[in-house]
């Protein structure tokens, strides 16, 4: 069956779905995103994802392309009109259709995109044999904490990754460890639970502040600081954490084993505990 996507106040069948080549997040990468997961054909961390929407639309000094509650609905609908039950919705919105200028068009009204992805999330096999990474340097723009379209070098690190017949890229400055090229990356020493400390180097995971609020309630310790390779390869455990991939051991880091080379199990846990929570939170 052909998934139904929303386009610009439309729900169409896939093979339908149409925007303008003047589209901005088309012509310039003018656009912000956010994917938010489904179990049980429920939203996880909607609220989160919907206050780091709003952030990201202001920091481009772009306008919201709908309400909050009308984009409750339409997120409602892409569930049931697609029977989605467990999976991840994708949404898209830009500055909108303007002759191609650099110049921000005064008039546009925001472009507005969804679709669907099935997918069985709890029962990911990586959640069990855990990913290999290699670290790339990190050659995105400045302004990693607004989740933006452009995702270019993202890509590229993934494929890089994939080339060396790994699983993922961490990306790197001066040795430190900013974010994996879609998730957030965490290591555990001495039971000690370390991710870096929010800025402009990474995203603002609603995931990994999810982990850090479920860690803390049960009792395990975190740090959020920079650390460097080194400090990764000689963990204990390694993971990371995505809206898409909730927490994923982490089990090579540039041909190093980590924690055996197994699944750890405090990044175990931390999953189990993430989604039992998620799915008590879940609306």
């Amino acid at each position: 069956m052909s998934r139904i996507v929303y386009v610009n106040g439309d729900y169409v069948p896939e093979a339908e779905a149409k925007i303008s080549v003047f589209d901005r997040g088309f012509l310039m990468a003018d656009g912000v995103y956010e994917v938010t997961s489904v179990i049980d054909g429920k939203l996880v961390d909607y609220a989160g994802h919907v206050a780091r929407l709003h952030r990201s639309l202001s920091e481009l000094k772009m306008k919201p392309a709908c309400s909050d509650d009308e984009l409750l609905e339409i997120h409602r609908q892409m569930v049931e009109r697609n029977a989605l039950g467990n999976g991840m919705i994708y949404l898209q919105v830009t500055r909108g259709a303007a002759d191609r200028d650099f110049a921000w068009p005064k008039d546009a009204e925001p472009g507005i995109v969804l679709f669907t992805q099935a997918k069985d999330l709890v029962n990911a096999p990586a959640a069990k044999t855990g990913l290999k990474v290699v670290t790339v340097e990190d050659q995105r723009w400045a302004r990693r904490d607004i989740k933006t379209v452009q995702l270019l070098f993202p890509s590229f690190a993934k494929m890089e990754a994939k080339a060396q017949g790994k699983d993922d890229a961490w990306l790197v400055t001066d040795g430190l460890v900013n974010e994996g090229t879609s998730n957030n990356a965490w290591i555990v020493k001495g039971g000690t639970i370390v991710t870096r400390h929010l800025g402009n180097e990474i995203l603002h995971g609603i995931t990994r502040a999810a982990v850090i609020r479920f860690a803390k309630e049960a009792q395990m310790k975190v740090e959020e600081r920079a650390f460097s390779i080194e400090e990764a390869k000689a963990a204990d455990e390694a993971f990371c954490t995505a809206a898409s991939a909730f927490v994923t051991p982490v089990v090579e880091i540039d041909g190093a084993a980590i924690g055996g080379g197994v699944p750890g199990p405090i990044a175990t846990r931390l999953r189990e505990i993430y989604i039992e929570e998620s799915r008590k939170m879940a609306i």
